[in-house]
């Protein structure tokens, strides 16, 4: 059986997340260390209570995230996070979190996913954020309306449109999770169909006056396919099983 500190060195250079700049509140890496054993990974886009609690049901012992238990910053030990703590230890749930390392990686990433997911061919990498491209860009003949039901099939849920872009386009970007705010940056790249998780208000004008599509999936339904497939990756690697835990927020 593997251990804790096995898994976590060859998961660490695997995603290369000593080199990856990220937001310090991210805290890439071990978050939560068990006692070493290791018999079930379970993946989340999110850290929460519930997800603590599920993944204690189902004997999860090694809990793989994309956001973890640090995004608010620095804090007392009280409320929340004494609670999401307490089931970690009681339940022996070591917690590992990987934001940017996971965005971006090409095999595992939830952007190079997402692009090999909708049949889209040869994808560069491109918007710079942290010393890393964390997008991806490609070329494409796929009708707009083709583009949409196979996001929404991929997705399995409601995608938002704002087609203000050409019915057929001819470069597509892709940057999941909140990069709508991004929209100035992504059309410098001459993209004319632009695929995130979701955007504030204002984007949806600028994406008119850049003539843009602008397609929103979804910041939890984009960021899905990231953590499956990191967690599959390590039980075919450790010979594990592995469980997704589904709960999604609805952004």
């Amino acid at each position: 059986m593997p251990t804790l500190s096995e898994i976590i060195e060859y998961t660490n250079d695997y995603l290369r997340v000593e080199e990856i700049e990220d937001w310090p509140n991210a805290l890439n890496g071990l978050q939560i260390e068990n006692s070493g054993k290791v018999t079930k990974i379970g993946a989340a886009v999110d850290v929460s209570t519930r997800v603590l609690t599920a993944a204690a049901k189902k004997h999860v012992d090694l809990l793989i995230v994309h956001h973890g238990l640090f995004w608010p910053g620095l804090q007392s030990v009280t409320g929340v996070l004494r609670r999401q703590l307490k089931i970690a230890f009681e339940n022996d749930i070591a917690l590992y979190s990987a934001h940017l390392p996971l965005d971006v990686h090409p095999k595992v990433g939830n952007n190079a996913l997402l692009a090999e997911a909708l049949g889209l061919k040869s994808p560069k990498r491109f918007l710079k954020e942290k010393g890393q491209s964390i997008g991806v860009k490609t070329n494409v003949s796929t009708p707009r309306g083709v583009l949409i039901r196979k996001l929404r099939t991929v997705l399995r849920g409601p995608v938002k449109t704002f087609n203000f872009g050409p019915a057929q386009p001819r470069r597509v970007g892709i940057v999941t999770g909140a990069a709508g705010s991004e929209i100035y940056r992504v059309a410098e790249a001459k993209i004319d169909t632009f695929i995130t998780g979701e955007a504030p208000h204002w984007a949806a004008v600028a994406a008119e006056e850049l003539g843009m599509n602008l397609i929103l999936g979804g910041h939890y339904s984009t960021e899905t396919l990231g953590v499956k497939a990191l967690a599959a990756h390590l039980s075919e690697r450790f010979k594990l099983p592995w469980e997704f835990l589904n709960f999604p927020t609805g952004l």
